[in-house]
């Protein structure tokens, strides 16, 4: 198993805290997508998967259609994409995903949690070295297919890892492949299930049971906040929780 595999893993344990939540970052990823793309998924990839994956996490269809028609709207301030990144307690370094339509807001919301959990927010750019930017594709699974025929295939294409899970492939690709992998499954007749992005520490560090505690207070007060996407860390994951 490769070490997206094992993140992904770990991860799928501690999803977003409620369905609220989840429709809430999946709209503002919509909004997104259909303001500078367009709003017919027919000739926008990227929302086009969008809509599956909140078909997918059983996102109603009403909430999808308010969240294009947002981005459509004359009143619509529209939401920045901000990245902050920072130090938490014990020195695990913690990347922080806005959507947000008040920058000045968020960096003071985001740097008063740091200061607050032991922990100092550090300048634009200063971690992304410590993590690698992924994007992540959900496919059902073809009949007679063969992981390692398709894994040979899509390394051309930028996707490093191809793994089963339950009945569906989870392909792991580069950032910036992400348009070009879509197409190749599209054009091949894969139906994508959903899609997201990742960023996976190069590296884990191991804490304690206490430190962790510290670590989690800081990272679930992030993630509270209306304006953060996602919170992406180096912590070690807790074997003990799967």
């Amino acid at each position: 198993m490769g070490r997206a595999f094992e993140y992904r893993k770990a991860r799928k344990m501690k999803r977003w805290g409620n369905m609220a939540r989840v429709f809430t970052k999946l709209g503002k990823e919509i909004t997104i997508a259909a303001k500078s793309g367009g709003p017919d998924p027919e000739t926008n990839p990227r929302l086009r998967v969008l809509m599956q994956t909140a078909k997918k996490e059983n996102m109603p269809k009403d909430n999808v259609e308010r969240a294009i028609k947002k981005a459509t709207s004359k009143d619509f301030t529209d939401y920045k994409e901000m990245n902050y990144e920072g130090y938490g307690p014990y020195g695990i370094a913690v990347f922080v995903e806005t959507a947000t339509d008040n920058t000045t807001r968020t960096v003071a919301n985001v740097r008063s949690y740091f200061n607050k959990h032991g922990g100092s927010l550090g300048t634009s750019g200063s971690l992304e070295f410590l993590f690698e930017h992924k994007c992540v594709f959900h496919i059902v699974k073809k009949e007679n297919l063969s992981l390692e025929e398709l894994e040979l295939e899509l390394i051309d294409y930028g996707v490093d890892e191809v793994e089963e899970d339950e009945g569906e492939i989870i392909i792991y690709g580069d950032f910036a492949q992400n348009s070009t992998i879509q197409k190749y499954l599209e054009d091949n007749g894969y139906e994508i299930t959903s899609s997201e992005f990742v960023r996976i520490p190069n590296d884990v560090k191991e804490v304690t049971p206490e430190q962790r505690e510290t670590i989690d207070k800081l990272i679930e007060k992030i993630e509270e906040d209306d304006d953060v996407q996602n919170v992406f860390h180096n912590m070690k994951e807790d074997d003990s929780a799967e």
